[in-house]
Formats: C-alpha cells, structure tokens, sequence
C-alpha cells in the first residue's frame, strides 16, 4: 500500500510542477504583452500630444487670422523676412539647434577656460590652424582642418520636425553639427578660387578672349559648392572678414552690411593693380517640403583695368534636395548673363537642371554674341568639372547630329510642369564629350585626399579660417576667424559650439534691442549703399580705407 501511495504523491507533484511551469510561463508572457500594450499606449499618447499641440497652433493661428481681418492688421503668427533670418522670439524652435542657417578665442578644450588664457592660447598659435613660413617667403597653407567633421548619421532630424508641426518651415532651426565651420562671408570668398582666370583676361587683347575667360571664371565661382552640403554660418550685423592671398595675387575684404535682409558685400583687388571684383549677395530661400532653393540675389562686377571693361553677372540658382530625408545632393539651375558694359558683348549661359533622368545634371551651354546678337562663340561644359569654348556652328551641328540629346530635350519639355523625384539622378558620363576643334576654358582642380572627412573642402577652403600670430595682430575684432562658435567647430567642439552659437546670437538680439530703444541707426563700416556705376541695380559699394589698419570704434560682437 505505501509504495502505491507515494506513487500517487509522486505523480501529484510532477503534476504540480507542470502546472507551476506553465502558471509562470503564462504569467512571464502577460507580461510580456502588458509591456508592449505600455509602450504602445505611451507612443499612442506621444502622438496625441503633438497632434493636440498642432491643433492648439492651427486654432491660434485661425483666431489670430480672424481677428486680424476683423481688425485690419496682419496676424502676428506670419512670419516677416526680418524675423526669419533673425530669432526675435524665443520660441522652442529657436532655443533648439541649426542646419539652414547662414575669434575673439579658440575655443577651450577645459569647460570655463578664462577668455585671456584662450587669448594667449590663440596668440601662441595653439588649436588655430596657422600655417608656416616657406624660405621663399611665400606662406605655406594648412592642408587639413585641426578636427575631422562630425558624423551626422546619428542626429534625428524626426525629433526636431516633430516639435515644429504647425509651424512654418523657415522657422524650423537644426543642430549645429549640420553647419560647416565656416561664415558665409568666408564662402563667398571661394569666388576668387580661380584668381587666375581673371589675370588670363587682362592678358588678351581681343574681347572675346576675355569674356571667355570671364565666363570660364563665372563657372568656376560655383564649382566648389558641389558636395558642399553644410551650411554656412549667418555673419552677424558688422562681422568681417579680409584674405590677402600673395600666391594668387589678390586681397579681399568683405562686411555683413545687413542683417534683415541679410545682405555681404566683399571688395577684392588684383596686387598688380590690373583688376577690381566686388559686389553685394542677398541669399533668398524658398522652401519646398523636400528641398530648399538658395537664389543668390545681387550683382557681381569684374572690372579689368587695363582694358577700362567692366563685366557685370548674377549666379545661378542653387537646390539642395533632401533636406528631410535621403542624402543630400546639390544642383545649380537658371540662366547666367554676363555683360560686357564697354563692347556691348554678352554671355548666356544656361546651367541645365538635371531632369527627370539625369540626362543634364550639372551641364553648362551658352553663347557669347554681340550686341547685335550675333553668335561669337559657344561655350559647354559641367560646373563640377570644366568649360570649353568652340566655334558655334560646329557647335550647332554637334547638338544638332545627336539624336540621344534631341530626344531627352524633348523628354525634358514634356516633364517640365510634372513633379519630379528629389532622389539624385546619375548621368550618363562623369566626362564631357569634347566637340573636336573645342579649346580647354578652364578644369577644376582635384579635392585633397581628406576633403570628405574635412566637410568636402577644398584645399583653397580649407585655409579660409586659419590664423597665426602675425595675423592676430593685424585683423580687426570682427574678422571671422575670431568667432568662437566657429573656432569650436572647426576643432571638433561641437557642444561649444552651440553653446557659442547661442550666446552670439542673443548678444546680437540684445545690441539690436538697445538700439531701437535709443533710436539709434547701425552704420555700415566699409562698405556704402548706392546704384551699381554699371547696370544701376542696388548695390553696396567699397568705401576704402580697410587696409590703412586703423581700427577704432568696432562694435563688439563677439
């Protein structure tokens, strides 16, 4: 009978613990889902807040617009140019990071370093990038930056949109890391890349040869902006900045003459006294969900001396697609005028939007014509690679026989008013097909080894912000070199640099304040409004006396 019995207590325990085995299964599995059902509950509850914040904007936004109609005055909810390029509010959205945005010290690797060590620290040429002194007396460049740039793979821009719904585009503000160590002032001084061109010009004695080069140097002007998908620093109102370049024959000086709109004026000059480069660039955005087009508004003048010409342009269009999502890719687009003011001679150039199938990406076609439109000279080519010019009737025939163009123009008629995908195309050769008889206008020169980990610098860029000591002592207060949030960057600091950014922002805000309480107007220091002597367009002129080094009532900005 015991056996019997502690058989039956045995299969009662086996049973038990089976039932314990599955009671705990069970219970781990409602867990389980109670967790998944949690954080589903708490997404659910995300996204009803950011709807109900949406809501809340829309509504405000619909009561403000109501009452404005009622009253007759605009709705303070719709933004002015004044207030998109500069922060008046202070909005999450602008305490927040940037990426569309356009030194008194390097910045500190020690949190709270005191700005007269970091100053000595600069003087000493520490963290600064200067570069040495070659026997010949010709200065030696830098040819990497002191940090390689930041990964931007890692930052959601979902996670800054999403605090943005309701609000408009161009007050949307992204992280520093999307910038390039550089100001704008600085990048527009990348025009003077291909110096040599414009010395080419003064050497010919025929006109057309030097609107060739003259075109050829147009071109160039935009050639580094290819992969150059960071955006540079906004200049504040008096920020400066002057590149003396012995090698290449030339000293430039430019200003942030406006802040609202923001407007650069640059003056550069030939050493030998053969050329005059200035004019006035006023950036205008427009925002398309996917991409954002950069229209640079102003003129641009080249006037060779020694043939008293004067040439006068604007430059094309520039896209950046993908703002959003995807990788970013960059066309240029829109009709390029050269006019030569003395001959009555003009250059068009059409830089071709890439199309539906990639077909025209990055292309360059114009003419040279007189005035009486006659067709001198045809010009072709890509503005990421080179520019030829040639006889145009071999250049008529040419387009004419290629039956592949012929029918992707007429493709590209047909899906000019459709929409067309923001992913990037691939043409169909890296190379231009050279027309025979074609001769060689200008090619651009090879990115260094490291320009992908250096923001896609070339090696002229990547100089731009270098500084020594006999430098330091010599520049103005408000060149750009001395802007910490840019210096940190460049160094590889980028929570600094935020910092920095931030705190120059508000000073900016703050002078702006102070001075519309005393009604005090800002006065430009080098650079003065007027009609451009050539074509009458507004215009900000060089007022001179920059290089004399006397320095003296220079705002701080920094």
């Amino acid at each position: 009978m015991l056996p019997s019995f502690l058989q039956k207590v045995e299969v009662v325990s086996e049973a038990s613990r089976e039932t314990c085995v599955a009671l705990s299964d069970c219970l781990n599995l409602f867990t389980k889902q109670e967790r998944v059902r949690n954080f589903k509950l708490e997404q659910e509850q995300e996204k009803n807040k950011i709807l109900s914040e949406a809501l809340e904007t829309l509504a405000t936004e619909h009561h403000e617009l109501e009452r404005s109609l009622a009253e007759g005055s605009p709705p303070r909810s719709i933004l002015s140019e004044d207030e998109f390029y500069d922060a008046l509010s202070e909005s999450e959205s602008e305490r927040s990071l940037s990426r569309l945005e356009a030194v008194t010290a390097c910045s500190s690797e020690e949190e709270g370093e005191p700005l007269s060590s970091r100053k000595q620290r600069m003087s000493a040429g520490q963290d600064c990038g200067g570069g040495d002194a070659l026997s010949n007396g010709i200065k030696k460049h830098r040819t990497s930056l002191p940090s390689p740039m930041f990964s931007r793979n890692d930052f959601s821009i979902w996670s800054i949109l999403r605090k943005c719904i309701g609000m408009e585009l161009s007050k949307i503000t992204m992280p520093v890391i999307f910038n390039e160590p550089l100001s704008f002032l600085q990048r527009l001084t990348e025009y003077m890349e291909h110096t040599y061109l414009i010395h080419k010009a003064s050497s010919f004695s025929d006109s057309v040869e030097r609107m060739q080069c003259v075109a050829a140097f147009a071109v160039s002007a935009v050639a580094s902006q290819w992969e150059r998908t960071g955006k540079p620093f906004n200049p504040l109102l008096g920020e400066t900045y002057e590149l003396v370049r012995d090698d290449l024959g030339f000293r430039l000086i430019s200003e942030q003459v406006s802040h609202h709109p923001p407007i650069s004026a640059f003056h550069a000059e030939g050493l030998n006294n053969d050329f005059i480069f200035h004019g006035s660039i006023y950036p205008k955005l427009k925002f398309w969900g996917k991409s954002v087009e950069a229209e640079p508004k102003g003129t641009i003048t080249l006037e060779l001396l020694e043939h008293s010409e004067a040439y006068t342009w604007t430059n094309p269009t520039c896209c950046v697609h993908n703002i959003i999502v995807g990788k970013l890719w960059i066309e240029q687009y829109g009709n390029v005028e050269i006019t030569n003011h003395k001959t009555g001679d003009k250059c068009v150039l059409n830089f071709k939007p890439c199309g539906l199938f990639g077909k025209e990406l990055h292309k360059v076609e114009g003419y040279i014509q007189d005035k009486s439109k006659k067709k001198l000279c045809a010009l072709y080519g890509k503005w990421t690679e080179c520019l030829y010019s040639v006889d145009p009737a071999t250049f008529d025939a040419y387009k004419k026989n290629d039956k592949k163009n012929t029918e992707e123009k007429k493709n590209s008629k047909q899906m000019s008013s459709s929409e067309e995908s923001d992913e990037m195309p691939m043409p169909d050769s890296e190379s231009v097909s050279v027309i025979p008889g074609s001769a060689l206008l200008w090619r651009i020169a090879p990115r260094p080894p490291n320009s992908a980990q250096m923001y896609n610098f070339t090696s002229f860029a990547m100089v731009l912000n270098e500084v020594d000591k006999d430098m330091e002592r010599v520049i103005p207060k408000t060149d750009c070199r001395l802007r910490p949030d840019i210096r940190a960057m460049e160094n590889g600091e980028i929570d600094q640099a935020s910092e920095e950014k931030k705190r120059l922002e508000e000073k900016q805000r703050a002078a702006r304040k102070n001075r519309s309480k005393s009604e005090e107007d800002w006065k430009t220091r080098w650079f003065r409004q007027g009609p451009n002597p050539y074509n009458g367009a507004q215009d900000w002129l060089y007022s001179g006396s920059y290089w004399d080094r006397n320095y003296f009532n220079l705002p701080d900005i920094y």
